[in-house]
């Protein structure tokens, strides 16, 4: 039995390593479902409100990003979110039952606030975004999400508003599930969890310079100070990623990392081409597409014509349950 997927990623910049492993390669695993995914721009003014990123170019170039890593708009609905009005409305209409203290409680608001200093995000906006969130969801009545394991908070924090409203209106929304990646947390270059807002990104959009560089700074195992130090690549990140593009070497590099016959340096380079060579593919691909704009706003028309017809639809009984 075909299920409603719903999923999305936010433009504030161009698509990286984690966002691949972390969501687009899940979101692949359900073709042959009714899929939405979408480009939530709407959620990228949350922090990016001062203008200092020009949403509607990064809009196109996710969508490069989409279709470059193997997402297929003959399979599955892309669209963008400012596009279909109804994320809007119905957001407004699921505040109205979503208590404060709901949204207060919210881990990712509070790690985000904490981690982003240097941005003011104590607004009415970021506080509320996971309504505007559960109303992406709900809205086409998603049986699944794909997430990471960050947004299941967010998944609970929907079930819970759907069960709230339905409570009070009667029986309009039905409660989604989440589908977890089986991939890991990304480490970013400076062993934090890999993320636009960090500046630690190897971007699918990078060249194979820019990815060599990247790594060659990229932080390892802090007790090893010196060639000949004995290394833990429990604790390194770039064993970390090791892991996920050198299987077949994983087992050498190792041992060789443990008794220091391997150097940081020697252990990069390894890394490096491996990672190069995955991402080749995509990002030729990319370069193909970011060419053939008025195919990629076809795309997205489509998508977003689609995406509203189901929204309208949803809109339409949620209006007549509230009485509006």
């Amino acid at each position: 039995m075909k299920k409603r997927v719903l999923s999305g990623m936010r433009p504030t910049s161009k698509l990286h390593l984690g966002n691949f492993l972390g969501a687009l390669e899940n979101w692949k695993r359900f073709e042959g479902n009714d899929c939405f995914y979408m480009i939530a721009d709407l959620h990228a003014l949350t922090t990016e409100y001062n203008g200092r990123t020009d949403i509607k170019d990064t809009v196109l170039e996710v969508a490069v990003d989409y279709l470059a890593a193997g997402i297929d708009p003959d399979k599955v609905t892309l669209f963008v979110q400012s596009a279909v009005k109804e994320h809007v409305e119905l957001g407004w209409i699921l505040a109205m039952v979503t208590p404060i203290p709901w949204l207060e409680r919210n881990p990712t608001y509070k790690e985000m606030v904490q981690s982003q200093p240097e941005k003011e995000l104590n607004t009415f906006g970021f506080l509320g975004y996971p309504v505007l969130q559960a109303a992406d969801i709900l809205l086409y009545s998603a049986d699944v999400v794909p997430v990471g394991d960050d947004q299941l908070p967010h998944i609970e924090l929907t079930r819970e508003i759907a069960r709230r409203f339905n409570n009070i209106y009667g029986k309009v929304f039905k409660e989604p599930e989440a589908a977890l990646t089986k991939t890991p947390r990304i480490p970013g270059t400076d062993g934090r969890k890999m993320s636009k807002s960090f500046n630690n990104a190897v971007f699918l959009a990078d060249a194979p310079a820019d990815i060599s560089k990247k790594i060659r700074k990229m932080v390892t195992d802090p007790a090893r100070k010196r060639r000949e130090d004995k290394g833990h690549p429990e604790v390194c990140p770039v064993f970390t990623l090791h892991q996920r593009f050198s299987p077949k070497e994983l087992a050498r590099i190792e041992k060789e990392c443990r008794s220091a016959e391997i150097g940081c340096t020697d252990c990069k380079e390894i890394l490096t081409g491996h990672l190069t060579e995955f991402l080749k593919p995509i990002y030729e691909k990319r370069q193909e597409l970011i060419q053939q704009k008025k195919r990629l706003y076809d795309i997205l028309e489509a998508g977003n014509e689609k995406a509203r017809a189901v929204a309208s639809e949803m809109l339409g009984r949620v209006k007549e349950a509230v009485g509006i």
